[in-house]
């Protein structure tokens, strides 16, 4: 049987349980990152805990344990469940009180983190996917990792409906992400990408790649861009902590370099490879 952490504790999952006045499950009022595995190693844990830091300050949701202690039981749990590849999710609500809309007075935040087995196989990896356009319809506080994610899940399901791989969200003419990803364009050798602001989830991978691409030389450019310059681009390709770096080959009914990947998406790919790579050989002190 498969072990969760519930609160600071390490138990089994078919003990776990949700209060029904908890206010994850009533009003999605919590936070949560998932973390990609490999070799048993956390990949970018720092980053996402800082995140997860951030996320928590701004719902003004007090942590009840520490950075490091959290990542402790982290890599706890992971050794448990004697995960090899795969993905670590955990979240954190503001725990279970009377149903009221406004924050509840001295109620204890609730931890619950699970795992899941991935393999990374590099002989499978797709080429790349197809992707729908959907208008989005979310809140205005896109850069907070909630679990609000309803409108990510209709976009997502839009996708999904049409057999494919991502739904890339616009508001009006102006490209924001995916419903669970950050996008990249490439024109004329230059990436662009929208800009960290509230209308968009700062994501790990993206912050990663954006690091790539400047040890790649690669030129990026950090703004807003169209409906029409995403069409017209180069190449385009979403990032995330599951689907690393991946080639978006077709928009609707649109060709996205004759619906082959681009040469600066498969320069980062190998890039991002390289670097999964290392963590796998790397000696953990």
């Amino acid at each position: 049987m498969a072990t969760i952490l519930y609160q600071d504790q390490f138990i089994d999952r078919t003990q776990a349980k949700v209060d029904i006045e908890d206010r994850g499950y009533q009003f999605g009022d919590g936070i949560y990152e998932a973390m990609m595995v490999y070799s048993g190693k956390i990949f970018l844990l720092e980053p996402h805990l800082k995140r997860l830091e951030r996320s928590a300050r701004e719902l003004s949701l007090t942590l009840p344990y520490s950075i490091e202690h959290l990542a402790d039981n982290i890599k706890k749990l992971i050794e448990l469940n004697q995960l090899e590849d795969g993905v670590v999710y955990f979240q954190i609500t503001r725990g279970a009180a009377p149903r009221q809309h406004f924050f509840p007075e001295h109620t204890p935040p609730v931890i619950t983190g699970s795992v899941s087995s991935k393999v990374r196989d590099l002989s499978k990896r797709p080429k790349g996917i197809k992707a729908v356009l959907a208008e989005d319809i979310r809140w205005l506080r896109c850069d907070i990792k909630t679990l609000n994610l309803l409108g990510n899940v209709l976009a997502k399901q839009k996708a999904h409906s049409v057999s494919a791989g991502e739904a890339i969200l616009h508001r009006g003419e102006t490209v924001t992400e995916g419903s669970s990803s950050n996008v990249f364009i490439a024109k004329a050798g230059e990436l662009v990408t929208h800009p960290a602001d509230h209308l968009i989830l700062n994501g790990i991978t993206r912050l990663f790649v954006l690091d790539l691409a400047k040890q790649l030389d690669i030129p990026v450019s950090e703004r807003e861009f169209t409906l029409e310059e995403l069409l017209h681009a180069d190449e385009v390709f979403i990032t995330s902590t599951s689907n690393e770096v991946k080639p978006v080959l077709q928009i609707d009914d649109q060709l996205i370099n004759a619906g082959e990947p681009g040469a600066l998406s498969k320069k980062l790919i190998a890039a991002f490879d390289a670097e999964v790579e290392r963590i796998r050989t790397q000696t953990v002190s």
